[in-house]
């Protein structure tokens, strides 16, 4: 079964993603500050994430990449799944695998959703019928219903201490990317370009995660060509089977 191989996943979870066009909305590298990640947990513990893995701690890197799917984190919870699915750092798990990867594509981005049906179709019935008794206790831990009120009460936390005037105005910001092509460099930012609502109001940030992961990768990440999974038949949800 082909997939999206790990190295445009991994591309993605590192901030890494390249927009198709103009408007194509992102997290801008910028505001990617020690403090700001630590208001954003999901993004945070990718991050982390990725750099254990790419030193090759991989059991390090599944605790991280679990303490960014607990807030929410879709990728973190796709890399999950290819960890499990490949046997990378753990015993390979097939049915966790695609537990894993039905979270992922709970809001049904593109490529999660895709991945999804294809490791479906490679399981045999005993390992789906497994997948679906084990996913119910991953989706009620760490499904949207329950991972974005985690997220949501930091958000809320973090921009209340926000210092200003009482009528919210910031001033100018020097920062310090922490991660990114900026890693590193001074810069200053604008209040209002550090603290936009689409980072801290909850219902704007997880419009903009939509906005972002909504399109298949193949559009979005310059890491080579893409294999292109083929489309499987419906498949309905883990809870209807």
């Amino acid at each position: 079964m082909k997939a999206f191989p790990l190295s445009a996943l991994m591309a993605i979870l590192t901030f890494a993603s390249v927009p198709a066009g103009a408007q194509q909305e992102k997290i801008d590298p910028a505001v990617l500050t020690e403090g700001f990640l630590a208001a954003h947990p999901d993004l945070r513990w990718r991050a982390e994430g990725v750099r254990s893995y790419e030193r090759k701690d991989y059991a390090v890197a599944l605790a991280e990449f679990k303490r960014a799917a607990y807030h929410g984190d879709k990728p973190a919870q796709a890399m999950i799944a290819e960890m499990y699915w490949s046997g990378i750092g753990v015993a390979m798990d097939r049915p966790l695998a695609y537990a894993w990867m039905d979270l992922a594509a709970e809001r049904l981005y593109h490529d999660f959703l895709v991945r999804r049906e294809g490791l479906w179709n490679a399981l045999d019935p005993a390992e789906q019928q497994d997948a679906i008794v084990r996913g119910q206790a991953l989706m009620a831990e760490y499904g949207d219903d329950a991972a974005k009120p985690r997220l949501d009460k930091i958000l809320r936390r973090e921009r209340r201490r926000v210092t200003g005037s009482r009528v919210g105005y910031v001033g100018n910001l020097t920062i310090v990317p922490f991660t990114g092509p900026l890693s590193g460099t001074g810069m200053t930012l604008t209040g209002d370009q550090y603290y936009a609502p689409k980072y801290w109001q909850p219902e704007e940030y997880w419009r903009l995660q939509d906005t972002i992961w909504k399109a298949p990768l193949k559009g979005r990440v310059r890491v080579g060509d893409l294999e292109n999974v083929p489309a499987a038949p419906a498949t309905p949800p883990a809870k209807d089977r």
